[in-house]
């Protein structure tokens, strides 16, 4: 089975290889140096730093493998090169919610790069998806778990 293409803005790339770096570096060094001081207290079986430090050792290099897994299959977007009237990867869209008047924005990125608090939203979200391929001035019905929305396209910028 291939493995599943990682789609990224140039942004999101530095990030990821970022943290990629600070986990090898920095983080092992200090798990490292937790489990040699857990060791010397002596008995492990008993021994809850031992065990802690344990733990964060395999998150870390779970986290790694994820990353590099990530980064290996990455596809770098260049939103420079999307049209500009069209929502795609890498867009920041305005909307205005039709129901309440509301005017919301966000910025459509991959799935590794999501962060709702950022109005950073996954091209595989609900909203997301049906966004993608439309214009200004289209009003779009989208299918959430609490019903539907319905928002106007009112602004495309590329990110």
């Amino acid at each position: 089975m291939a493995e599943k293409e990682t789609l990224l803005t140039m942004n999101g790339l530095k990030k990821l290889e970022e943290e990629l770096e600070y986990l090898k570096t920095v983080k092992r060094r200090e798990v490292a140096e937790r489990l040699k001081q857990a060791i010397e207290f002596g008995d492990l079986s008993e021994n809850s730093e031992y065990e802690d430090a344990k733990n964060e050792q395999a998150f870390i290099e779970g986290r790694i493998l994820t990353l590099e897994k990530k980064l290996r299959n990455a596809r770098v977007i260049d939103a420079s090169e999307m049209p500009d009237d069209v929502v795609s990867l890498g867009s920041r869209v305005a909307l205005k919610d039709m129901d309440t008047g509301e005017e919301l924005e966000y910025e459509i990125v991959g799935s590794m790069e999501a962060d709702p608090a950022e109005n950073r939203i996954s091209n595989e979200s609900p909203v997301g998806k049906a966004l993608l391929g439309h214009h200004i001035g289209e009003i779009i019905n989208i299918q959430v778990p609490a019903g539907t929305l319905r928002y106007q396209i009112i602004k495309i910028n590329r990110g």
